[in-house]
């Protein structure tokens, strides 16, 4: 049985040894998968876009079980973007409006009503909307 025991050296079992990367030497792999051009020029034209105006918040209201998302520099004013929360929500038709608020939650996390501060300033401020009844 000693004669067993002589094929089991060390470099046999180098040679045999199972160990992950790409085959031929020890290459480093930086990212894995590989990402395609297609896919970094897509990634690079999405950021881009995104840096160049958009700035979307999330809408969200009392009682409505779904949130939506849009861009405030797609509007001018408080009067469009009231208009489009009305298209959006139809919360404010047949005389409703008074019954709710639209607000706004700004950096420091505070919910101010909108309209309070002059556009630009909240445009910057702004994180969230949120319409939400009106407590009398």
């Amino acid at each position: 049985m000693d004669g067993g025991a002589d094929y089991m050296d060390t470099d046999s079992l180098k040679a045999t040894e199972l160990t992950l990367g790409l085959p031929g030497g020890r290459p480093q792999v930086v990212g894995w998968p590989p990402i395609r051009s297609y896919r970094k020029n897509t990634l690079k034209a999405t950021k881009a876009a995104a840096e160049a105006g958009g700035l979307f918040v999330k809408v969200s209201m009392d009682g409505a079980p779904y949130l939506r998302k849009i861009d405030l520099a797609a509007y001018k004013g408080y009067e469009e973007l009231r208009k489009a929360l009305e298209d959006m929500f139809k919360c404010f038709e047949g005389g409703k409006g008074s019954e709710y608020a639209i607000t706004y939650e700004d950096k420091d996390g505070d919910l101010m009503l909108v309209g309070d501060v002059p556009w630009g300033m909240f445009t910057s401020y702004c994180k969230k909307l949120r319409i939400i009844t009106k407590r009398i």
